[in-house]
């Protein structure tokens, strides 16, 4: 009765191990898919990743231009500025050399002419005395004057 060789149907052991290798190859391919599947989601999300990094590194370098052209015409404006002012001082210094020059030529012009004063005589103003004394005293009060020009292109 138990006995496996007198059997006229197929083999129920066979046919259970027949299933169980095509069950078994089944899972082994669905394994494989499911590997080739998440290789290839990592790969798509590495793509990703890198994707976005590289958006986010070039956001941050047009940032980091914009700032420097902002931070450039910030220098340049403080560069003008101070130009200006520099210019303004350098043209108040001129101005004053000028005056105090033109003042020290009218002081020497005043000199002159206050020593021109004292040689002519009361009858005839044009004629000069010629006083040794007089003369001496001519030479040693008077001064030429002297005229420096000093321009300054600004």
């Amino acid at each position: 009765m138990g006995c496996k060789c007198c059997k006229s149907g197929p083999d129920l052991d066979a046919l259970e191990r027949e299933r169980r290798r095509k069950l078994l190859l089944e899972k082994l391919r669905h394994k494989k898919r499911v590997q080739a599947a998440r290789k290839i989601q990592a790969w798509w999300r590495g793509n990703l990743v890198r994707r976005t990094l590289l958006v986010a590194a070039l956001r941050a370098w047009m940032i980091q231009c914009w700032w420097r052209t902002v931070m450039q015409r910030q220098i340049q404006k403080r560069r003008q500025a101070l130009l200006r002012i520099y210019a303004v001082q350098e043209e108040a210094a001129v101005k004053l050399q000028s005056w105090v020059r033109m003042w020290q030529c009218r002081q020497c012009y005043c000199q002159i002419c206050n020593t021109l004063c004292l040689f002519q005589g009361p009858e005839n103003p044009l004629a000069f005395q010629t006083d040794d004394f007089l003369e001496v005293q001519y030479r040693v009060i008077s001064k030429q004057p002297e005229f420096h020009i000093e321009i300054l292109s600004v």
